[in-house]
């Protein structure tokens, strides 16, 4: 799984970035980090509420739905509100959705991952001598970033072409 998307042109957005200083547009520049954002932010809420809707099924004789998480942390919720969206203008400039460790509790950091490949396996109320693999609709980040990726970059673009055009 991408566990990051990035938007990225970094000669262009470097080249500006160092026009913007010389030409002393902090206003140019915190205006051009908030569209770069905003052109991020409808992928992050459809990653948000792909994850919320998720599909996740378990194998074998069940006649009822899951119940509530043994921890008391609800998977999907947790991952959905673990996607982050990061802005930066220098080194590595461009916009970069992804999901933040940190704020996904111990134990849940490979699971974003292997729902994405379809298959998540973990033991049985934490029983480490009996595991089950249940079945989410693969691949549910790779699959909305396809959708939204054009968008993004045009919508960039966009904003690189304006923030040039200002500073002619």
């Amino acid at each position: 799984m991408t566990r990051d998307v990035r938007i990225l042109n970094t000669g262009s957005l470097l080249e500006l970035q160092r026009r913007l200083r010389a030409a002393g547009g902090e206003n140019i520049r915190s205006s051009m980090q908030r569209r770069i954002r905003r052109a991020a932010e409808p992928l992050r809420d459809d990653l948000q509420d792909t994850m919320l809707g998720l599909d996740i099924r378990s194998q074998g004789r069940t006649t009822r739905q899951g119940g509530p998480s043994l921890n008391g942390i609800p998977l999907r919720s947790t991952i959905a509100a673990a996607i982050r969206i990061s802005v930066r203008t220098t080194g590595g400039a461009g916009a970069t959705v992804w999901i933040d460790p940190s704020r996904l509790p111990p134990g849940y950091k490979n699971i974003p991952g292997q729902l994405n490949q379809g298959r998540l396996r973990h033991p049985v109320f934490g029983n480490r001598r009996r595991w089950v693999n249940q079945y989410a609709s693969p691949p549910w980040w790779d699959q909305t970033v396809r959708q939204h990726r054009p968008r993004m970059e045009a919508e960039v673009a966009r904003v690189l072409d304006d923030v040039r055009r200002r500073l002619e």
